[in-house]
């Protein structure tokens, strides 16, 4: 079949659902976030009607998006460029005037958002020059109610807005591992803080939907595994559901509308498995449902979960449900029901292939975990394309992956890899790259690389590398450090100097990488220095793509051109693009370009063909 026969463009032809997320008020309705051609679709649902209301205005570059509790207004992150700095706005939905809801601050990175129930508040956690702050939002008004120059992210409220929670780390400073802070929302007073010790983190999930309940649901690691425990801030009453008869983490999602039951996702070597906890009965309820992913982690943004399953009204469950050949959809379950029936459909795309999970040992015997998939045809080794997520505190659930479903549909094997340093694997397993930022993942990576060649499914001669982000940072990483094992790689808003990157980031990533490589360029130049990709442009034999935003404070453009210059002057074989924004596109505008000009690169790396014409081979 020729490429431009191939069907697996249609998949980016349409909007397909991101996330949808419930207004927190007491009307059924939810917000649906999507994946547009060109940019990010918002609308307000009612799942009882099906009826859809979009927002038709939006700032450019929408990320995490959140209802006002009467669904009658988006809260989004305005920034202009993409940067990820900027003011909170409300949208009303339907039409009107968009309003700044800080017009008093300075620009902020937004680390946490949630609203009060009753709608009577907003509260933000923001990340500036001046440190990590707790902003209260009421009536007009803002009020500051917590600072610290230690991380501090994960912003709270109750039903009836009169006590807000962060995640913070001053019981620990410099190290992410959070205790949670409640404060009184009317003078920002502390009531209680919630650590499990120096070791044991504490993450706060949602307060109880019940108004005048000061209960939150929190996620702690005592046994070194996620597990969910109710908490009284005012009381230090707790609830803990230890599960010891269940491997791997219990993640808490959300609560039943009337605070009786608790959701939860047993994740156990990247598979999904809902659960129910039945809190006054202490009793943990298996959720009938299909194979599939349930809810993706994120810590880096406004939300805790870029999306996951939660509660209806009348303690229905709403599973989000994702596969890779599968776009989101959303199932319910009520009360009874032996099985969950549809309440939203995916969008309908050409069948595609699933990714199965396997067990991968590393070096030292850390057991790892690895989706992959190979194309119908393939009756023995071909090439492949290993992807290597970004994070590093995220993980690859096996969701829907259109681009896994092109490089199949193309002939080439997939694969992507939880390497060290993924969440949902339990605490080592999540820490196991600090202080040597790079050498765990990449022996890894190199597990990866040998047990698909080891199995017949990669040609050895035939690997090619991906990621984004600090998946980007890994392919260049590899390329210097593994040069021998890949063909040729793709780095997208790549990390390749940590020290010009460090210079040039927000605050909220400088924080964060103190602690995870354990100082500053100044105080920890060494280490700075052995994991940086830069270190190694001398080591690089296989050709290099790298596909940068030019306003990322994330991975910041100048460290991108820097490295792309040294490895020019090694005589690398390496192309640099840049696209108008920050950290990612949202939209599915320019994929389809991207990935075409992938397939080329490769089809040329596998004919020795160089990838920037004009350079001389070293």
């Amino acid at each position: 079949m020729s490429s431009e026969a191939r069907t697996w463009r249609s998949r980016f032809s349409l909007p397909v659902l991101n996330s949808a997320r419930p207004c927190p008020g007491d009307l059924d309705l939810e917000m649906i976030f999507a994946a547009g051609v060109g940019d990010a679709e918002v609308s307000i649902w009612d799942p009882a009607t099906g009826a859809t209301t979009p927002l038709p205005e939006l700032p450019p570059h929408v990320a995490d998006p959140l209802p006002a509790a009467d669904g009658r207004s988006v809260l989004v992150l305005h920034d202009e460029d993409g940067g990820e700095v900027g003011h909170l706005w409300s949208y009303p939905v339907g039409g009107g005037q968009p309003v700044d809801l800080t017009p008093d601050l300075p620009p902020y990175t937004l680390r946490g958002l949630d609203v009060a129930r009753d709608g009577s508040a907003v509260v933000i956690a923001t990340v500036t020059d001046a440190g990590f702050t707790l902003y209260h939002l009421a009536g007009g008004a803002v009020s500051r109610l917590f600072r610290s120059r230690n991380e501090a992210w994960n912003s709270l409220v109750t039903a009836d807005g009169t006590l807000a929670s962060i995640d913070t780390t001053d019981h620990n400073p410099g190290v992410r591992r959070f205790a949670v802070t409640v404060l009184d929302t009317s003078d920002g007073a502390v009531l209680a803080s919630l650590s499990e010790g120096p070791l044991g983190p504490v993450r706060g999930v949602r307060f109880s939907p019940v108004e005048g309940d000061p209960r939150l649901l929190v996620s702690t690691e005592r046994t070194g595994y996620a597990r969910p425990s109710v908490w009284n801030p005012l009381t230090g009453e707790r609830t803990d559901v230890d599960a010891p008869e269940l491997a791997g983490e219990l993640v808490p999602l959300d609560w039943s509308d009337d605070a009786a039951r608790l959701l939860l996702v047993h994740v156990d070597q990247g598979i999904h498995r809902v659960y129910e906890y039945d809190i006054p009965a202490g009793e943990l309820l298996r959720v009938p449902h299909p194979d599939g992913a349930y809810f993706f982690p994120e810590v880096a943004c406004a939300v805790s979960n870029t999306w996951a399953s939660h509660y209806g009204p009348g303690g229905q469950i709403r599973l989000l449900r994702q596969r890779a050949d599968l776009p989101l959809q959303v199932l319910a379950l009520d009360r009874g029901d032996g099985e969950p029936r549809t309440l939203l459909a995916s969008e309908p795309v050409v069948p595609g292939i699933p990714l199965r999970s396997v067990p991968v040992t590393s070096k030292d015997g850390t057991v790892l975990q690895l989706w992959v998939a190979a194309p119908r045809e393939a009756s023995g080794p071909v090439p492949l394309v290993l992807n290597v997520h970004g994070g590093p505190n995220l993980a690859e659930v096996g969701g829907y992956n259109p681009v896994a479903q092109a490089w199949l549909e193309e002939g080439f094997a997939y694969a992507s890899l939880n390497y060290r340093g993924s969440v949902t694997f339990g605490r080592e397993f999540r820490e196991g790259f600090w202080g040597a930022v790079g050498d765990r993942e990449l022996e890894d990576v190199e597990a990866a690389w040998r047990w698909l060649v080891d199995e017949g499914v990669a040609d050895p001669s035939a690997v090619f590398i991906t990621g984004a982000s600090f998946g980007g940072y890994l392919t260049l990483l590899s390329l210097g450090r593994l040069p021998e094992l890949f063909a040729g790689g793709f780095a997208f808003i790549a990390l390749a100097d940590w020290k010009l990157a460090y210079e040039d980031m927000h605050p909220a990533l400088q924080a964060a990488w103190r602690g995870f490589i354990g100082g500053t360029p100044e105080t920890a130049g060494e280490r700075f220095r052995l994991s940086s990709p830069m270190t190694y442009v001398e080591h690089v034999r296989a050709p290099v793509l790298i596909n940068q935003g030019r306003y990322d404070t994330r991975t910041p453009a100048r460290q991108a051109e820097e490295y792309t210059r040294r490895l020019r002057e090694a005589g690398g074989d390496v192309v640099l693009r840049f696209f108008e924004g920050g950290h990612g596109p949202v939209g599915n505008d320019g994929v389809v370009g991207k990935i075409e000009l992938e397939l080329e690169l490769a089809r040329k790396a596998l004919r020795g063909e160089r990838w920037s014409p004009g350079q001389e081979a070293r």
